[in-house]
């Protein structure tokens, strides 16, 4: 029989890709309309200075997690008191951390930017006031991590669903407006995404104080709490810091060597990258919970089941949908983008490797994190990911194309995956020869028989559509993981849920 948690997952689930599918279509035509509209040089801009905002928000990704990581377990313990006071915490710390950003970014970013960075003196006025947008933007996702933690924590998908096709939609008739607004597209686009972005954070907060009785409750300052969640939260902003090095720092590397339009290919392959990977996220939003919730009611196996079953549908999911990507990218960026800047496909062929590997990394980063106790974790694996800056500038210095900063990335990504494994089989008690015979093994035999096929159809037929290719690819990706990547009872179930759904 499948159990009560794993029927309100599967719903979950089915709510979020539909959303991530709604999503990645909206994300994919409003990048080919912004490109066309802004231009590569101003794309690239707009890209290249929400990069320096973002050098600023790494404590606030550090409490961020921290925020989730202690909300999530205290209502796996059912402490009703103890998860206001959280929250309580997590709100007064998320205002302070709002207000450092707003003191430092302005002056320090707006020295970068003048200082350091390849920007057209003629539109430095443009970037600057897209970099104003950027930062009362990013103060007000700031305010509302707490508010969006409570609702993922409560598991309240539907809601966290409608949220975002909202905003999906909103963004969507912004594309479409922009062509026909006056006045500096780059400067409009960024404002009315800020205008957007408001409303948006205005009403997760409405539902959040209506809904739930912890969000209703005053700042807290116990300091016992915001001791433990501080302890967390610095060794959270470790790891935090070296993932922003490695994206930033690299975008900024690609700026200094080679200027803005190799940072619009970048910028094009990181966001199907964001696009794809928020797909996937689907399952493992819906999941991930349920690992910390397992944790806290101290069942380890039930927590290693639901690591296993992420870890391999996430997977699977990604590499139906990438396989036709990959194979025929070209086409897909040329019937996509009115203009492809140089580099995008490589780029982005590397980048879909790299996330294949990333969601099957996410499972085991909230079961580290589902301990409390990351500082091990933490350093050593934000310490390779912080030799992707350097060993970057090493090959760029010695006059590598652009792709090898994208390889150096794949290499550490792959490394730190294999300590990752070697680190949480310590931490929740997890073994290693599970991991491979129940993850790792299935994950390989799907890719290579999923990829095979469709890449013999490639050679034999070079010229054939591109629909039909599409059409035939996902169609034997489906066949491939359902025959071989799933167990009988999971092929059961999969006909069971689907038969439901339909006769709906």
């Amino acid at each position: 029989m499948l159990k009560a948690e794993d029927k309100k997952i599967a719903k979950n689930s089915l709510a979020l890709y539909l959303q991530m599918f709604f999503g990645m279509l909206v994300g994919f035509y409003t990048s080919r309309v912004v490109l066309d509209v802004l231009g590569i040089d101003d794309f690239g801009l707009y890209n290249v200075v929400g990069g320096v905002v973002a050098m600023f928000t790494i404590l606030n990704s550090a409490m961020s997690s921290s925020s989730s990581r202690f909300l999530t377990y205290e209502l796996g313990t059912h402490d009703k008191e103890r998860l206001k006071q959280v929250f309580g915490v997590t709100m007064f710390i998320h205002l302070g951390i709002a207000l450092i950003i707003a003191v430092l970014a302005v002056p320090i970013g707006l020295w970068f930017m003048k200082t350091k960075m390849q920007i057209d003196m003629g539109r430095m006025y443009a970037a600057e006031l897209v970099f104003y947008a950027s930062v009362l933007s990013t103060c007000l996702t700031v305010v509302m991590v707490p508010f969006q933690a409570t609702i993922i924590a409560h598991e309240k998908m539907s809601i966290y669903v409608y949220f975002s096709m909202v905003d999906l939609l909103a963004k969507l008739g912004i594309v479409i407006i922009l062509p026909s607004v006056a006045g500096d597209k780059l400067v409009v686009y960024a404002f009315m995404l800020l205008g957007l972005h408001f409303i948006m954070q205005f009403s997760y907060i409405v539902y959040c104080r209506r809904h739930f009785v912890e969000t209703r409750g005053r700042l807290s300052l116990d300091k016992g709490l915001m001791k433990e969640m501080s302890s967390f939260a610095g060794w959270s902003l470790f790891g935090d810091s070296a993932v922003l090095m490695m994206t930033q720092g690299v975008n900024i590397l690609l700026n200094v060597f080679f200027g803005a339009g190799v940072n619009a290919a970048r910028g094009i392959a990181v966001q199907v990258q964001s696009v794809l990977a928020r797909f996937v996220g689907g399952f493992q939003t819906a999941l991930n919970p349920q690992i910390i919730k397992r944790y806290a009611a101290k069942e380890l196996e039930e927590m290693h089941r639901l690591i296993y079953a992420s870890s391999r549908y996430s997977f699977y999911v990604m590499l139906i949908v990438v396989i036709p990507i990959f194979l025929e990218l070209d086409e897909v960026l040329n019937w996509w983008l009115k203009q492809v800047p140089e580099h995008t496909a490589s780029f982005l062929r590397i980048m879909i490797v790299i996330s294949l590997i990333e969601c099957l990394a996410n499972p085991l980063i909230f079961a580290a994190k589902a301990t409390g106790k990351i500082k091990k974790y933490q350093s050593i694996l934000g310490g390779l990911l912080l030799l992707v800056v350097p060993f970057s500038y090493c090959f760029l210095a010695l006059g590598y194309p652009p792709e090898s900063v994208f390889m150096v990335h794949l290499v550490i990504t792959l490394l730190g995956h294999v300590v990752r494994v070697v680190l949480i089989s310590g931490m929740v008690s997890l073994s290693i020869n599970s991991y491979l015979n129940k993850v790792v093994s299935p994950c390989l035999v799907v890719a290579i028989f999923g990829a095979l096929f469709p890449y013999f159809w490639k050679s034999l037929f070079p010229n054939s559509s591109t629909i039909i290719f599409f059409v035939f690819s996902l169609l034997w990706g489906f066949f491939i993981v359902f025959f071989i990547g799933l167990k009988q009872i999971e092929r059961k179930y999969a006909l069971v849920f689907f038969r439901n759904r339909l006769s709906l």
